[in-house]
């Protein structure tokens, strides 16, 4: 079987994931340096930083230091929970949210080896033998959901009650 290659936009996401488990790291060493150690003299003079008692600079430094972590946590949150939606149907199971989406061309019915491209990129071939017949349907609405027991992943095309196992393939 060929490597998997990622589409650009996954890649991009990847890319984010990344950037966002990183910056506690870089959020740490920022927030290691209080404000005065961070400006300039001439910075500290221009923001009126310079009149703070000591106390009020503690005070500025540890909210900053708070805020800085609260915001870090919420972007790697959101790139990991962005990314691993994506990522629904390839490797390991990531949601259990059924990918909702609508089929690229036409939809002659079922057969074992079939690919499906979806509206969103994602491609997802037919891996079991479940048969349906029909006239085509240019750019029907598919549902594509997580079985109960392991990584199976099923589609069904909107009117019809048969579905069909699938494993997704990019």
């Amino acid at each position: 079987m060929p490597p998997i290659r990622l589409p650009s936009p996954t890649r991009v996401r990847i890319r984010v994931l990344v950037l966002a488990l990183l910056m506690p790291l870089a959020g740490t060493a920022l927030a290691q340096q209080t404000i005065e150690q961070q400006m300039t003299p001439e910075q500290l003079k221009a923001t009126g930083l310079e009149r703070l008692s000591s106390q009020e600079l503690a005070n500025l430094n540890a909210w900053l230091q708070g805020k800085l972590q609260v915001e870090t946590a919420k972007a790697a949150e959101e790139a990991r929970a962005e990314t691993a939606h994506d990522r629904r149907g390839l490797f390991e199971r990531t949601s259990d949210e059924p990918v909702l989406a609508t089929l690229d061309g036409e939809f002659k019915g079922f057969g074992r080896g079939r690919s499906y491209t979806l509206d969103n990129g994602q491609v997802w071939q037919q891996i079991d033998d479940a048969s349906l017949t029909i006239a085509a349907r240019s750019n029907p609405k598919v549902k594509i959901t997580p079985g109960i027991v392991g990584q199976s992943w099923y589609l069904s095309i909107d009117g019809y009650n048969t579905r069909a196992k699938v494993q997704r393939v990019k």
